[in-house]
């Protein structure tokens, strides 16, 4: 009997759990990230680890921002959470532990760590995961044992671990490029694939933020036209001149 959980399943315990309706720029979004995590969830190879979470939790709070209202930012990061039966707290504070690892170490560090050439005290959890994806990724690891899924969401983590390390080292093509090229060999990840999925990333975010902008003047132009109508009802009509 097949008991693996289906995406309408997902989708079904998502909206039982936030119930308030959501901003429709806003639902594609939230719904094209519940999909993928889903089908991570019910993937064999696929095992949770913290540099996927950091990536869930980025990805959340960057497309999300700007969300009104804001206190339903935190049901809806729950719900999605729980709908795949994950512990949101744990997401929130793994990826909290990374963000604040991150901006702890000097980037060439945080590299050298990252692509495994020198290994760091700061974390022995990450430390572990780090080999454990190395080993699981290399060419000749045993498909049985192996339990890491390389995901666009794992990619993300990577790079906001970069970003949070050095902003402008991430800006910078080449310095970028060189710098996920290290991660990735060490890693025993495909580099082509790490970087496309961050351009598509990249550049969703920048739709995202001119989809904001022209819903902002869209939302002004209406609030003008609706103070204009509101001021032209409480006008007096003007009388009838006598010569008429």
């Amino acid at each position: 009997m097949n008991n693996v959980r289906t995406v309408s399943d997902t989708k079904r315990s998502f909206y039982s759990l936030h119930t308030r309706p959501i901003n429709t720029i806003y639902r594609r979004v939230v719904e094209e990230l519940m999909v993928e995590m889903h089908l991570l969830s019910v993937n064999a190879d696929f095992s949770y680890n913290s540099i996927y979470a950091l990536g869930v939790v980025t990805t959340f709070d960057r497309f999300m921002e700007g969300y009104q209202p804001e206190q339903d930012l935190t049901s809806i990061f729950n719900a999605l959470c729980q709908s795949i039966e994950q512990d949101p707290q744990r997401y929130r504070q793994d990826a909290a532990r990374l963000q604040a690892l991150a901006q702890s170490l000097p980037v060439q560090e945080l590299i050298a760590w990252m692509s495994q050439t020198t290994p760091l005290d700061q974390d022995a959890d990450l430390q572990a995961q780090l080999q454990a994806i190395a080993q699981s990724s290399a060419p000749n690891a045993n498909a049985e044992s192996s339990h890491f899924k390389y995901s666009r969401l794992f990619a993300i983590g990577l790079f906001s671990l970069l970003e949070l390390a050095d902003s402008e080292l991430v800006k910078d093509d080449q310095q970028r490029s060189e710098a996920l090229k290290a991660i990735t060999d060490g890693l025993n990840l495909s580099a082509d694939k790490l970087s496309k999925d961050l351009e598509l990333y990249r550049s969703n975010l920048d739709k995202m933020a001119q989809a904001l902008i022209v819903m902002e003047d869209m939302l002004l132009a209406e609030r003008k036209k609706r103070d204009q109508r509101q001021q032209q009802s409480k006008t007096p009509a003007t009388p009838p001149s006598n010569n008429e």
